[in-house]
């Protein structure tokens, strides 16, 4: 299978490098330094005690590669639209697009009698462009549970996990989702197979909406953001808005709100990735990961006033950072 990641940064690095090992055609877009960085040295990962180093064939021009079987899109949400007419010289009748970023999804709403089926989120998807072009038909879920960082270009460090849920959009179960799963399984990964894929990724960004943008406005560690009374409070707070906007939409949370905070607090002394980006003067994604639960709350009638809260407070600290 020819498969290409889009986006090799800290999540895409770790899937290239392991999915290389394993046997197969990988290749990598990434840009700048870290793309300079792995073209010199290789691809660096640091897992389990030890620095494995792989040669992938990566560039910034998609088209280098042609058309692929799998392409998995890993980059920020915010840089997937302006990314898209990258994507179309790796796509044919054939390419599954693989969507691992953050937040949700363009095709979260085109999946049959759904509640509010057709709704296009501006915060997701400006003017349904990834839709339009890249097509709802050729889409798979992808919820991205590993926590990894950049620790420097070239060089990515594993801290947790390898798991990968993955689905289509509908539940069913097809020959390219079988495909995907022994893609994934052969690399080393946890890809179960889940017939209910949004409320998987709804349950990801369930917890986000709130550990991210508050890590980033704290500067603090994922484990003391959900252990820290204030911080705990606020999140909790959040995450009950989320919650009815959820119950508006059909979807399932299969977890209560204590049991998904413990499972952030497992992963200890994580840098979540909005504060990486804040330390690293890259545009965090504001929009993708709370922006979006407010257009949400909108469409749903669904006050929210805790996220309105922690929204205007991380959008500020997005514009002044970027102007230092």
């Amino acid at each position: 299978m020819k498969v290409c990641i889009f986006g090799a940064g800290a999540i895409g690095g770790y899937l290239g490098v392991q999915m290389a090992r394993a046997g197969h055609d990988v290749s990598l877009v990434a840009r700048g330094p870290h793309l300079a960085a792995m073209r010199e040295n290789g691809l660096r990962l640091q897992i389990e005690g030890r620095e494995l180093v792989e040669r992938i064939a990566c560039s910034d021009d998609g088209s280098r590669f042609g058309p692929q079987d799998f392409v998995i899109v890993a980059l920020k949400a915010h840089s997937i639209p302006a990314a898209v007419p990258s994507m179309l010289p790796l796509l044919d009748d054939t390419t599954t697009l693989v969507t691992a970023s953050n937040g949700l999804p363009y095709w979260y709403f085109d999946v049959p009698r759904v509640p509010f089926e057709g709704l296009t989120l501006q915060s997701v998807d400006p003017g349904g462009m990834q839709r339009t072009t890249l097509g709802v038909a050729r889409a798979i879920g992808c919820v991205v549970y590993p926590a990894t960082e950049i620790i420097a270009p070239g060089v990515i460090r594993h801290e947790h996990g390898g798991k990968f849920p993955i689905g289509e959009p509908d539940g069913s179960t097809t020959p390219r989702i079988e495909r995907l799963r022994a893609l994934f399984t052969s690399s080393g990964f946890d890809a179960p197979i889940r017939a209910d894929i949004r409320d998987e990724i709804w349950l990801k960004l369930w917890g986000n909406l709130g550990f991210n943008p508050v890590s980033a406005l704290t500067r603090a560690t994922i484990d003391v953001v959900v252990t820290d009374a204030g911080t705990r409070g606020v999140l909790l707070a959040m995450m009950e808005e989320a919650r009815a906007i959820g119950e508006r939409l059909g979807l399932r949370l299969r977890v209560s709100a204590e049991r998904r905070l413990a499972g952030a607090q497992a992963l200890g002394p994580h840098k979540m990735s909005m504060l990486q980006d804040l330390e690293c003067g890259r545009r965090m994604e504001v929009e993708a990961l709370v922006g979006v639960i407010r257009e949400l709350g909108t469409a749903t009638g669904v006050p929210v006033p805790s996220v309105d809260i922690v929204h205007a407070l991380v959008s500020l600290l997005a514009r002044t950072s970027a102007a230092l």
